[in-house]
């Protein structure tokens, strides 16, 4: 008697996924690998006037002006210590008008993980009042949660065109 797999969902729930896991504020995060073009030291940011406290400022990478978000601050806590390990992840998000990059300033980067989508658990509910749509879910390693961000929606749609007019608007340094 022959038994027919579906070779199209199997290879969907074996399919494990790459995060770079970073701290905030003493608890870890990650984000998906795919998204991340690169980790930078901590350097002279320029401030831009009129920008909320979770932008802090613009960077210049190889030429290109690339905003830089503090996910502390972003997240509702205050704006993140610069310490030793203080980075920059280098983002590619995509938005209406294409894909912006962005910084996002981190208290130290961890290492990057292997997740099964099995060791996956949906975002929890707080309730109405918490917003939790920027979780993609929670990674269990070993006996512990990492949150799985969803870099796409940490930032809101006004944040991504204010950060595009930014970058458009401010000089190469």
């Amino acid at each position: 008697m022959s038994q027919s797999i579906n070779v199209q969902s199997l290879d969907g729930a074996l399919q494990v996924r790459q995060y770079l896991t970073f701290t905030l504020a003493g608890e870890p995060f990650a984000v998906g690998t795919l998204s991340v073009k690169e980790i930078i030291e901590y350097g002279q940011l320029t401030a831009v006037p009129m920008m909320p406290p979770s932008i802090r400022g613009v960077i210049n990478l190889r030429g290109a002006v690339v905003p830089v978000i503090d996910l502390g601050a972003r997240f509702g806590g205050g704006l993140t210590q610069v310490g030793r390990r203080t980075c920059i992840v280098i983002l590619e998000v995509d938005h209406t008008e294409g894909q912006q990059v962005i910084g996002v300033l981190v208290d130290a980067v961890n290492e990057v993980l292997e997740i099964a989508p099995t060791d996956i658990e949906p975002p929890p509910a707080f309730g109405a009042h918490i917003r939790t749509d920027f979780i993609l879910g929670m990674g269990k390693v070993g006996a512990r949660f990492v949150i799985l961000l969803d870099i796409g929606r940490v930032l809101s749609v006004d944040e991504l065109a204010a950060l595009t007019e930014v970058a458009q608007t401010v000089p190469g340094e």
